[in-house]
Formats: structure tokens, C-alpha cells, sequence
């Protein structure tokens, strides 16, 4: 049976995500260009068709430690969502996905009237973060420590607009959702240790 085009290059960006900690999108362009396609032309595969690819190479690479990995940045995101609770927190990307390892960016999507109050209040908190991303979508990134790693981990805080919210839990093609909030964050947690 041949590999399609898009399976092979899932399987080589999942690699990348897993062992050097890469998102979706860049890996995808690099497993395109490291089996000779250009990343506009190529069939690049679905989002879920890599998670499906990370989910196999965990299962076959990092078994034993992905879980604590995982739990531990729960924890670190919880922590987040719980202080910042006032912009609506949730948690999106890998994270909340279960397919983080140590090396993976926890993500929050925040939501209010007003970007500049999301850092106003890290400020107020004493909290270092650099700005990027655009006036459609400004991140804030943060450095934090986690139980257990060596490094520290990143954590980008997207500041969007509250209207947003509406269409923040609309599942993939799955039926999974994209990103939860702090009360499905703890559901989850919970549901771990049980």
C-alpha cells in the first residue's frame, strides 16, 4: 500500500512537533520541503491528520514520559487561567489537545473589551512578557517554570476580542473541541488522576 503525499508529510512533521517542539503549521512547511515539495504546492495534510501522526509516535516514543509531561503543563495552564480569569482564559493547542511534551508552548486564548487591560494586569502582577503578533491579534508571551523540566516553559497568551468567544468551543471535524475553558481544564485534571 503507498503512503499519499499528505501521510508522508504528516508523519515527518509529527516528528518535528514531538522532538523539537515545533507547531503545526511550521512543521508541515518543513516536512514538505524535506521530501522536495514546495509548501504552497504540496498537498500539505490537515491539522488532525498530524495529531492523529503525534499521537502514534508518542505512543511508540515517549510512552512513559508524555503523560507527566503533559499533566504537569495542565497544571502550569490551570494556574494561568485561574489568575487570569477575569479575560475569560481558554486553553487551546497541544495542551489542551494531550498530545504535549516538554517541549511543547502552552497556549491560552483570552478574551475582553480592551487588549491593553490583559497587560495592564500582567504588569500589575509583575510578570515579564514580550508583545508580538498584530492589531488583529497581539500575543503576549511569558516564560515560566514547570514542576519537573529543566526549561522553562512558554506560554502565549492570545488577546482577543470578546465577541470571539462565541465561536472559541466549535469542534473540529471530530467533534472535538479546539480549546476549553478552565472549567473542562480542571474536568480534564480530574478525570487523570481518577
Amino acid at each position: 500500500m503507498s503512503v499519499s503525499a499528505a501521510e508522508e508529510i504528516a508523519s515527518i512533521a509529527a516528528r518535528l512537533v514531538v522532538d523539537e517542539g515545533m507547531e503545526y503549521a511550521q512543521a508541515k512547511r518543513k516536512a514538505s520541503r524535506s521530501v522536495g515539495r514546495t509548501p504552497r504546492g504540496a498537498e500539505l495534510p490537515s491539522n488532525e491528520l498530524v495529531e492523529d501522526e503525534v499521537r502514534s509516535y508518542i505512543e511508540l516514543f515517549c510512552a512513559d514520559t508524555q503523560p507527566g509531561e503533559l499533566r504537569a503543563l495542565r497544571e502550569l495552564a490551570l494556574r494561568w487561567m485561574q489568575r487570569l480569569a477575569e479575560f475569560r482564559p481558554h486553553l487551546g493547542g497541544a495542551v489542551w489537545r494531550g498530545t504535549a511534551t516538554r517541549l511543547s508552548a502552552i497556549h491560552i486564548d483570552l478574551y475582553c473589551d480592551d487588549p491593553k487591560a490583559t497587560e495592564i494586569a500582567l504588569i500589575n502582577l509583575g510578570i515579564d512578557y514580550d508583545a508580538s503578533g498584530d492589531a488583529d491579534l497581539p500575543y503576549l508571551s511569558v516564560a515560566e517554570r514547570c514542576t519537573g523540566f529543566s526549561d522553562p516553559v512558554t506560554l502565549h497568551l492570545a488577546v482577543r476580542d470578546l465577541d470571539d468567544q462565541r465561536g472559541a468551543l466549535k469542534p473540529d471535524a471530530r467533534g472535538r473541541t479546539w480549546r476549553g475553558d478552565t472549567a473542562a481544564l480542571q474536568r480534564l485534571l480530574d478525570t487523570d488522576t481518577a
